[in-house]
């Protein structure tokens, strides 16, 4: 595998440096949604500095990745008092040498920055047990594609029916796929479509957090949202027949 470093800061503009809590309210809003539909082994791919995988507190094995050396060496030194925990370099184009398959594959906001996402789903599903989750979360919609998403890589947005194509296309069952977060995909529109703006503003994402995600929380607990700043699905490892 080749050296990766500032891969993680190119693919989020934000520094290895930055490793303490980072919207905090979102990542757990995120967590709620995902943790839900996965098993007690958990690979996650493009874990960054690990701050959602953090949260994982009762399984008995997980896999954090990363292409940057830099974020890996970060989650190493984060999980070095938890045993179960795994950090590892791991380039998304590659099938993962982890041993033993996992229950389940989440990656987040990684499916956008690969050219042939069907192909890298079937190689995800190589290191899935038959039955265990792919879990998916993706920014949503092309319309919201602006300045910063070319900046930091991404080859596309999806929409639900795009995503449940790639994972059709890879060959994996799909359970659940639907848009999350509205105000945060109106808040996007705002910022980076009409206002052009190349990389998010920290003092808005924290007031974002602050105050827009359990309004978000609240809202999407009680309606099925029309579209959203991200998508998220959830498909299945068929047993071999």
């Amino acid at each position: 595998m080749g050296n990766e470093s500032g891969a993680f800061s190119n693919a989020t503009g934000r520094s290895v440096e930055e490793s303490g809590a980072y919207q905090p309210r979102y990542r757990r809003y995120q967590f709620d949604l995902i943790a839900e539909h996965c098993g007690p082994s958990v690979l996650e791919i493009g874990a960054g500095l690990g701050e959602f995988a953090e949260q994982f507190t009762d399984l008995d094995r997980l896999v954090v990745t990363d292409v940057d050396p830099q974020a890996v060496e970060v989650m190493g030194r984060k999980f070095a008092d938890r045993p179960e925990v795994e950090a590892r370099q791991f380039d998304v184009d590659s099938t993962p040498d982890i041993g033993k398959p996992v229950s389940s594959v989440v990656a987040i906001n990684v499916l956008e920055h690969i050219e042939d996402d069907a192909g890298a789903l079937r190689s995800l599903a190589t290191v899935v047990e038959p039955g265990g989750s792919v879990v998916l979360w993706v920014p949503g919609y092309q319309r919201l594609y602006g300045e910063f998403d070319r900046k930091v890589g991404h080859v596309r947005r999806y929409t639900p029916a795009t995503l449940a194509a790639a994972v059709g296309r890879a060959g994996l069952d799909l359970e659940l796929v639907k848009p999350v977060n509205l105000l945060g995909g109106i808040a996007w529109w705002l910022a980076v479509r009409k206002g052009g703006s190349g990389a998010p503003n920290p003092k808005l994402v924290a007031l974002y957090d602050r105050f827009v995600v359990p309004v978000t929380r609240t809202l999407e607990r009680w309606a099925r949202v029309p579209f959203g700043q991200s998508v998220l699905c959830v498909a299945r490892v068929p047993h071999t027949k």
